[in-house]
């Protein structure tokens, strides 16, 4: 039997099988760095102080808005245009699509690194402290490098292969961590000041994108010689060159997640691939260009909300702090504390980053195939969302006083952590709430949901931080949160034809809630005084680290079970998660799943 008949009797359930563990993969390797450089700022403050800290998260967010306008959407922009050629057979058109869209963002990536290395001095006196400018110039030159990497990241999805793309977010973080921690040690012991510590910090998003960009160009160069090889080997035995195993499973994905191996070439297909890899080859570069950003833009201002409303409070709260009478120094302090709670935040926003991979497309086909199915499919991912952000919002404004200390050595601006908290819930809202969104067709909601968000985020801060300072930049950013989860849902109802729930739905998960924070307060007010007594040695923070982690495992326990006393999640609902089905099974079994399902 020929290679090709062989490839045509494939199951689509075999392509269907290798996307998801494609998409598994690259959330996996996600989540682990996402987790990686989310917790990486702990040990910057830890070591260096709130002052670089606050520098460090001063500079960060416009950093990270600069690379998202720059390179955001380009890996899955990159990933269609290159499916599509593939799935004709015309991988020298993959491959200009590739060249196209890395002389496109090397250009942007030159002009923002002209713009940020040059104009430090002014960006730094627009947040307010001339220490910024080193750390702006030092992160500049990441933006040499990352902008590639998103090129040949999508160059490998395209093909259906995301170990180069997930191994390369792996070794860019670790090497990212490892610098900064080495720069931060080093640093400080040579006394240096908040502003060169803060720019040791960032100079490790520099050699993390080297690391990355070098294991991506061996995985290129790699692939490029097992696809001459395969061409040898085609021509020796006389078949048709097929797709590189180095670039894919077996077969390519066209621009609607199909296996060009799904269904049997039809009469003619021979010929009208051959005429499409001959027009491919000769695209013009300013036309695949053009299309490539095309493309990639909505997507963009989808994903840039964070970063957005992150950068309004890099240049908003401290220059706010300054003309209530703070100095520079103290004003920078102040930002570095409002931006303790921020990591825990994004730690729990990130999964739900992660769970869009795979979420968009299912969205997709359920509208193509099955509009019951779609409003069924999206009501329970947003509700499962919802119980999810609800209970790390609720845990952890109510564990904020031991978090703090077991992570920064201090109770101070513990309320203002506690309000952040509940961005939880409504962060994670938005990010599946925009994957809803693109999955239903909707790219551009998000970006005005967007706008919404940074609106009511700069009045809100304008407001409120000359009067509670930044507890004030705290109420605000909750609000600007919950102002584009709010228009979310409006939307995807609209789109999904969705009725409004009853509030009564949501007196459930609430309840659970309230049960859990009763029951944190009852741990801190209680075995707080009892571990000092009985633990006299572990001292305060390893005291608030034990109540800290005890409170996680308690918080989840008691959140979960009332869930299910109160039937606030069915069974349903349940068994749509990771081995669901054997989970209701067992709860049933112990009499801790009601046997109906909630209405």
């Amino acid at each position: 039997m020929s290679m090709e008949k062989r490839m045509r009797k494939q199951p689509v359930t075999v392509k269907s099988s290798l996307f998801l563990k494609g998409a598994a993969v690259l959330a996996a390797a996600a989540v682990f760095s996402k987790l990686l450089g989310t917790l990486q700022k702990i040990p910057l403050q830890n070591i260096a102080g709130d002052g670089a800290f606050g520098i460090y998260n001063a500079v960060y967010p416009l950093y990270l808005l600069i690379l998202f306008l720059a390179t955001a959407g380009f890996p899955i922009a990159v990933a269609k245009f290159v499916g599509d050629r593939a799935a004709v057979g015309d991988h020298e058109g993959a491959r200009r699509v590739a060249a196209a869209a890395a002389l496109l963002l090397t250009g942007t990536g030159l002009i923002c690194f002209l713009l940020l290395y040059f104009g430090a001095d002014s960006l730094a006196g627009w947040i307010g402290t001339a220490d910024a400018a080193a750390a702006i110039r030092s992160i500049s030159y990441a933006l040499l490098l990352v902008p590639v990497l998103s090129v040949l990241r999508g160059y490998f999805q395209g093909y259906q292969n995301m170990v180069p793309t997930a191994v390369s977010q792996v070794v860019e973080q670790t090497v990212r961590v490892l610098t900064m921690v080495l720069l931060l040690l080093y640093l400080t012991k040579q006394g240096a000041g908040d502003g060169d510590i803060s720019a040791g910090a960032t100079f490790g998003s520099v050699t993390g994108g080297a690391g990355a960009m070098l294991l991506l160009l061996f995985y290129w160069q790699r692939s490029k010689e097992r696809r001459a090889g395969s061409r040898a080997a085609s021509k020796a035995a006389e078949i048709p060159d097929r797709p590189d195993s180095g670039d894919a499973p077996h077969s390519a994905v066209n621009s609607l997640g199909r296996s060009t191996a799904d269904k049997p070439a039809a009469p003619g297909e021979a010929v009208q691939a051959e005429a499409a890899v001959s027009a491919g080859a000769k695209e013009p570069f300013g036309r695949l260009m053009l299309s490539i950003g095309a493309y990639a833009l909505p997507i963009c201002l989808g994903s840039i909300m964070t970063p957005i409303l992150n950068l309004i409070d890099a240049f908003t709260i401290p220059r706010l702090l300054l003309g209530g009478g703070a100095d520079p120094a103290e004003a920078m302090r102040q930002f570095g504390l409002y931006n303790h709670g921020l990591p825990l935040v994004q730690a729990v926003t990130m999964v739900a980053s992660s769970l869009t991979a795979v979420l968009v497309p299912a969205i997709a086909a359920a509208k193509a195939a099955d509009p019951a199915q779609l409003q069924i499919r999206t009501e329970r991912t947003v509700r499962m969302t919802g119980l999810l952000g609800l209970a790390a919002a609720a845990g952890l404004a109510s564990l904020t006083v031991p978090v703090n200390v077991m992570l920064y050595q201090s109770e101070e601006a513990s309320g203002t952590m506690a309000l952040l908290a509940l961005t939880a819930l409504f962060g994670t809202l938005n990010i599946v709430l925009a994957g809803v969104l693109q999955g239903l067709g909707a790219v551009n909601a998000p970006a005005l949901h967007l706008l919404a968000a940074a609106a009511v985020k700069i009045g809100g801060s304008l407001l409120l931080v000359p009067r509670w300072g930044i507890a004030g930049a705290a109420v605000s950013a909750v609000l600007a949160f919950a102002a584009a989860s709010a228009l979310g849902l409006a939307e995807v109802r609209r789109l999904t034809g969705a009725p409004e729930r009853r509030r009564a739905s949501a007196l459930a998960p609430l309840a659970a809630a309230a049960l859990m924070c009763a029951a944190l307060g009852a741990l801190q007010f209680a075995g707080g005084p009892l571990l000092g007594a009985a633990t006299p040695g572990l001292g305060p923070r390893g005291q608030a680290s034990v109540l800290a982690l005890a409170g996680v495992a308690l918080g989840a326990a008691v959140y979960a079970l009332a869930l299910l006393r109160l039937g606030a999640v069915n069974r349903a609902e349940l068994e749509q998660l990771p081995a669901g089905g054997k989970l209701a099974s067992a709860l049933t079994k112990l009499r801790l799943l009601p046997q109906g399902e909630r209405p």
